[in-house]
């Protein structure tokens, strides 16, 4: 949630620490505000200025621009409010009663109350409605207790009398040079450069200065000094540095010349996807590879079911992993959201092997189900983008996504890519457990590895490798291009882009009240994805629904202006997905003979389903359970220009954060 810059070294503090906040916009904050100390001082007393401000980052810079800071170290945040309003005062960095210490945090107080009691019985006054205000003057009454006590010794006293999840950064004008981080639950990241040191929340933050980090691990106290980086446990038992060298390029976590974060993450989907597949897969044999897996074959072969939890995008991920693994494998799979999971009193199973799906591996509640699964004796796997994350260095395996930093709150390239790494697991599942064929093994092998250029023509001369074109301004003709999979609408004949049609369709649609998403089978995630996408960033309600629940409550709501998006794919080869189709069709005839109004997903040459819908989108034909991996694109494509269309924030969307890290 919260970005966190600290720095130390001898660049300007004040525009390092900006451009890393403006770096971690992505995790979504309503305020923010930067501390510098160190800079001149005409009593001989350290020097400690601050300034802060509601709303976004350039409000921020134009305070500093009218009145300078100066200093030679210092700490900056964006907040997300989870206790307190977004205003100036509840804004981070907060102060304590000398206002010479000041501390920012990531995470929730959960005991503030009664810390806040106690403290006020003391004589601390507090000015705040935050939880993060009970830190500084924890940290304080330890230095008012113990006048010479270090300043990292203060807050290694204080933050054994904190209950919950924290992520802190702490400065004080009277320890110069010296910054001290600790953390116990919400992610938080050392950087280590030539002769300056950084403190963040995550990576991009400091990526541009440094690759080689060092992730804090819950229990761990980081001192920043000039002179280096000491890192303790928090009862003050010297730890070493565990450095990992990132190998993201810092141009991956720019807009590359894109209007959108967003919009450029849909377009590397094909980069990410070939990504996460190679190395993994023979192609010549169909055998799968994955080596970081601290699984014996034997174990495979007698769990006795996955559990997976995840939360959001990732749990619809889960959902279509499901199918993928119980399908190749004949393993059951359990999937529950992970805010959930602990709550329903788990059955212990020691056969079973739970997985984790995250893009962060630092999400709350995901690593809550974690600590379930493995009090109750099962081994965890993780799927997640951040190699070294919580979830990972817990989990007894981890199959890394490999799609590059995604920015935008709203995760595109992260789902498409847990879906590759779930069919590679439910695939080396099937061959470890002699479920499949060669035959079969190397013929969906080869399949996989056709996703990438597929994608690539699904999405090429979408309006972001036109210079961002968005409306007003021309399109290529549609004559000089070259696309395999046109849309087409029944009364419609030009052939258009993937990105063309979805900004056709958002001319059309984006006044809507509600959307409802439809589809069968492993298609349902899809829908549900779809929807939630939408809802996420243009704020219309959408709900995803299978096809085959429409009668039992759903068609009361379709009327003349209600968008019914129908995903209608089908393989020719598997009777299973012709029969899937069929019935969809079914439902799609429900939802015409209510005058809905039907925009379909369907694979290409599909006549029948053009001639019943108004709207049908194109995508290239794969087997069953590659399919999903195609037809979210455009459900994305789709809710990108409908918000666009409405003026919405698209990368931070309002109330929404990147990294969900307290529950």
């Amino acid at each position: 949630m919260c970005g966190i810059v600290g720095y130390i070294g001898p660049k300007p503090v004040v525009p390092v620490i900006i451009e890393g906040l403006r770096r971690l916009e992505y995790r979504g904050y309503d305020s923010a505000g930067i501390a510098v100390a160190g800079g001149p001082s005409t009593n001989g007393r350290g020097t400690l200025e601050l300034r802060r401000a509601p709303g976004k980052l350039r409000n921020l810079e134009t305070i500093i621009a009218d009145a300078p800071l100066h200093g030679t170290f210092g700490i900056g945040h964006t907040r997300w409010a989870t206790h307190g309003r977004p205003t100036e005062e509840n804004a981070h960095p907060h102060r304590d009663c000398t206002g010479s210490l000041v501390v920012v945090h990531n995470g929730i107080v959960e005991n503030y109350l009664a810390l806040k009691k106690e403290l006020t019985a003391a004589g601390h006054k507090f000015v705040t409605e935050t939880d993060t205000e009970i830190i500084a003057h924890l940290i304080e009454q330890e230095l008012r207790d113990t006048p010479d006590l270090p300043l990292e010794e203060a807050v290694r006293e204080a933050v054994h009398r904190l209950t919950g999840a924290f992520a802190i950064g702490v400065l004080s004008a009277n320890d110069p040079d010296k910054l001290v981080a600790a953390r116990m639950g919400p992610p938080a990241v050392i950087g280590l450069g030539d002769g300056e040191f950084f403190l963040a929340s995550d990576v991009p933050g400091i990526l541009h200065h440094t690759r080689n980090i060092h992730f804090l691990a819950d229990g761990e106290l980081a001192v920043l000094t000039r002179e280096g980086v000491a890192l303790s446990d928090f009862n003050g038992h010297p730890l070493p540095l565990k450095i990992q060298r990132i190998s993201w390029d810092p141009i991956q976590a720019e807009k590359a010349g894109y209007k959108h974060f967003m919009l450029k993450e849909i377009n590397e989907q094909p980069r990410a996807i070939r990504d996460t597949t190679l190395g993994r897969i023979s192609f010549d044999t169909g055998q799968v590879f994955l080596d970081n897996l601290d699984l014996s074959p034997e174990e495979i072969r007698l769990a006795s079911q996955i559990t997976i939890a995840a939360c959001g995008t990732s749990w619809h991920a889960g959902l279509a992993g499901k199918f993928m693994i119980e399908r190749l494998a004949r393993l059951p799979v359990d999937v529950d959201y992970a805010s959930e999971y602990r709550y329903r009193d788990p059955i212990p199973n020691p056969s079973a092997i739970g997985l984790l799906i995250t893009q962060s591996g630092e999400t709350a509640d995901t690593i809550a189900a974690q600590n379930e699964l493995t009090d109750k004796g099962s081994k965890t796997l993780a799927i997640c983008n951040v190699v070294g994350s919580a979830i990972t260095r817990r989990a007894n395996g981890t199959i890394t996504t490999n799609a590059g930093p995604e920015i935008g709150v709203a995760s595109t390239k992260a789902f498409t890519s847990q879906l590759a790494a779930l069919f590679l697991l439910a695939l080396h599942l099937a061959q470890t457990r002699g479920t499949i064929t060669p035959e079969h093994s190397l013929h969906l092998a080869t399949e996989l590895g056709k996703l990438p250029g597929k994608l690539e023509s699904l999405l090429s001369l979408s309006s972001a490798t036109n210079t961002g074109m968005s409306e007003g301004v021309a399109a290529p003709s549609p004559s000089s291009t070259n696309i395999p999979y046109p849309f087409t609408e029944r009364r419609r004949a030009p052939r258009l882009s993937l990105d063309e049609q979805c900004q056709h369709l958002a001319r059309l649609f984006h006044s809507a009240h509600d959307f409802l998403f439809l589809g069968r089978g492993i298609h349902y995630p899809i829908a549900l994805e779809g929807a939630l996408k939408l809802k996420e960033i243009s704020y219309i309600h959408a709900e995803g629904y299978p096809a085959g629940e429409m009668k039992h409550g759903p068609n009361a709501l379709i009327d003349e202006s209600l968008p019914v998006v129908c995903i209608a794919t089908k393989d020719p080869a598997d009777p299973a997905s012709v029969l899937k189709y069929e019935k969809t069709l079914s439902n799609i005839q429900e939802v015409t003979a209510r005058s809905g109004r039907v925009i379909a997903i369907a694979i290409q040459g599909d006549e029948e389903i053009r001639n019943l819908v108004e709207h049908t989108i194109y995508i290239p034909p794969a087997p069953e359970l590659l399919l999903p991996i195609l037809e979210v694109v455009p459900l994305q494509l789709l809710a990108y220009h409908i918000a666009v269309r409405r003026g919405c924030d698209v990368d931070q969307p309002r109330n929404l954060a990147k990294s969900v890290t307290v529950e």
